[in-house]
């Protein structure tokens, strides 16, 4: 950008994120603030320049040029993201909320041939058998960093992006980023994104948001995450916005900082929303430059809540992590519903055994789905999609294509692993994550759907509905309550809110309901849904439930009905005659549940013990482990 501030090469049909970059030089106007730092666009494109040139130098012949980053949100990891964008490198985020050999495995995994740190991670690393050795872990905050980078100051966007130096020169296909899924089951996969694909993205949402020059966006969510990166950095550069940094998301300091930085546009994920609802209401709640929020997991209620406070729509969107596809918010987009998908994209909700294309949702006048059995299914895309596949992960790449039953229909296809259903008027309605689904009473129902209902209860702050497995066949619904601050847990006003919902179906009304202070997440503020379903009803903290008929089967003691730990009425017990042995009783089965919802009590040692019990007689004591 010239210093009239007319651009000195056109950056809105950029092929690479290099181009971009390479953009931002001669460009005078504030490029990103943190604390009291300010950097130009021209500043920031040069110190890019700078560290490209160091890694050039410090890149192993023959090594992947993967260069992990362990920082906080602070300036170095937008400069690094740049520098590897010129280079032709590529940057893997590293989730510092990582330990001992899984945070060495994430390193080890994407090949990292150098890593940046600060000396606040330090520790983390300490006697961890690292394939980057001492000379290549920089650390961004040390004297010694700035002195291995000062031959360097010099260098030009222009100058390395042609190759000079050895350094390759970028193209579309140039690997850009590897960044990992959440990990909340198992190792983390990390996904493959493009210089292409992370520059066709951050034009699309600049075009769709209307990106001004003069916008800031706010990056609070974690940079080792794609949502920060695809969905707040990108969009900014292309745009030619700046962007201000938070180094770890603060609820209470969100509001300050917006007004601080002049931030214009945030993104989020995961509960954050909620974490911001749960701060003290202000009179200046509405005092700020903020014009729009994107993100995922908010939730309509929390979204209307928000909107109603700040006075600031939040936008949910859907884009897989992985690229595969992705549903677009229109103007006529109804209340709930995530949108249409995007142009040229042919989405479907289908069977996840036999890829069948499933009937659309029909909704009563009160958004309630009257045949979610029928209607929910796996999203899938069946055109083309920019889904590049996980590193040295042949196995989970090939789960997203491979088709489906005997006949491998869909091979070819993106699935997602997200659940779905699509209305009549072919709108896209979020329903949860495939393993986020609840099998009741011989009906599959989703997780989020029942969340949206629940998260209208007044004294709950946030919500997370599950599956526990019922100790007979298929699951039984729990929810974790985070209560707000002073509220307690009424269970007749609870089964009052239920009965009031009109979009509450006969099986969705929680089993047990466990109230914590906050809701367990993981790195990236998502509800950490893994450790929920583990602990179940086996938690420290408090628990409802509205008792599974008798807990306690033929052949065992009656439960305690009189709160001295005697079983009531058994022949033999202290002040009762002997009697004759009666003749064996018929082997009969536990008593019918009463409706989940109909009331609630505590769950006391004694509950659990004789449900455990059932769960044994009926050999599915394993599955509380899943």
């Amino acid at each position: 950008m010239a210093a009239n501030g007319t651009s000195r090469q056109g950056s809105s049909g950029a092929a690479t994120v290099a181009e971009l970059v390479q953009a931002q030089w001669g460009d005078h106007r504030v490029g990103a603030k943190y604390g009291d730092l300010v950097l130009t666009h021209h500043e920031l494109a040069g110190g890019a320049a700078a560290r490209a040139a160091l890694l050039g130098e410090l890149l192993p012949h023959g090594a992947q040029a993967h260069l992990g980053v362990l920082l906080g949100n602070v300036p170095e990891y937008p400069l690094w993201l740049s520098a590897a964008a010129l280079a032709g490198a590529a940057v893997a985020g590293i989730n510092p909320t990582r330990r001992g050999p899984e945070l060495a495995r994430d390193i080890s995994h994407t090949d990292c041939a150098l890593l940046i740190t600060e000396r606040a991670h330090l520790p983390l690393l300490a006697g961890l058998d690292l394939p980057v050795p001492p000379e290549r872990i920089l650390v961004v905050d040390d004297p010694a960093y700035r002195e291995l980078l000062a031959p360097y100051e010099g260098s030009t966007p222009d100058e390395i992006a042609a190759g000079s130096g050895g350094i390759r020169t970028p193209t579309p296909a140039s690997r850009m980023l590897l960044y990992f899924t959440s990990g909340s089951t198992g190792a983390p996969k990390a996904a493959l994104c493009s210089q292409g694909r992370l520059a066709a993205a951050g034009r699309s949402l600049a075009g769709f948001f209307g990106v001004r020059r003069d916008d800031v966006h706010y990056l609070c969510m974690p940079m080792f995450h794609g949502n920060a990166v695809i969905a707040g950095w990108a969009p900014a550069l292309a745009g030619g916005a700046a962007v201000a940094l938070r180094r770890r998301f603060s609820a209470s300091a969100f509001l300050p900082d917006v007004r601080r930085y002049g931030a214009t546009y945030f993104t989020y994920v995961g509960r954050a929303v909620q974490y911001l609802l749960a701060t003290p209401p202000s009179p200046d709640d509405r005092d700020h430059p903020l014009r729009a929020g994107f993100g995922t997991e908010a939730g309509a209620v929390d979204a209307a809540r928000f909107a109603a406070r700040f006075g600031v729509r939040l936008t949910e969107g859907y884009g897989s992590s992985e690229g595969g596809a992705a549903i677009q918010r229109t103007p006529d987009t109804p209340p709930g519903a995530i949108g249409r998908p995007a142009p040229g994209a042919d989405l479907a909700v289908v069977d996840p055994e036999t890829g069948a294309e499933l009937p659309r949702a029909r909704l009563d006048p009160a958004g309630r789905l009257l045949n979610g059995e029928q209607s929910i299914g796996e999203l899938v895309n069946r055109g083309r999609s920019s889904f590049e596949g996980y590193w040295r992960n042949p196995e989970a790449t090939a789960a997203r294509t491979r088709g489906r039953g005997e006949g491998r229909v869909g091979a070819g296809w993106y699935w997602t692993g997200d659940l779905f259903f699509r209305d009549t008027e072919g709108f896209f309605h979020f329903a949860g994550r495939s393993d986020d689904r609840l099998r009741v009473d011989s009906e599959n129902l989703a997780a989020a759907m029942i969340e949206n209902i629940l998260a209208r209860y007044a004294p709950a702050e946030a919500v997370a509905v599950y599956a526990v497995p019922d100790p007979v066949a298929g699951d039984q619904v729990m929810a974790a309550l985070a209560l707000r601050e002073g509220a307690v847990f009424d269970p007749d006003g609870f089964v009052a809110f239920l009965a009031a919902q009109p979009d509450l179906g006969t099986k969705m009304a929680p089993r047990f309901v466990r109230t914590v202070a906050a809701l367990p997440v993981t790195a990236t503020n998502k509800v950490h849904r893994a450790a929920l379903r583990r602990a179940g009803f086996r938690c420290p903290d408090p628990v409802w439930w509205s008792p599974l008929g008798s807990a306690a089967p033929a052949g065992h003691d009656a439960p305690d009905t009189t709160g001295t730990g005697d079983t009531a009425d058994t022949p033999g017990a202290p002040g009762t005659p002997a009697v004759p042995a009666a003749p064996a009783a018929p082997v009969v089965p536990p008593a019918p549940a009463a409706p989940a919802g109909s009331a609630y009590r505590p769950f006391t040692a004694g509950d659990r013990a004789a449900l455990l019990a059932l769960y044994r007689d009926h050999d599915r004591a394993h599955l509380l482990d899943r």
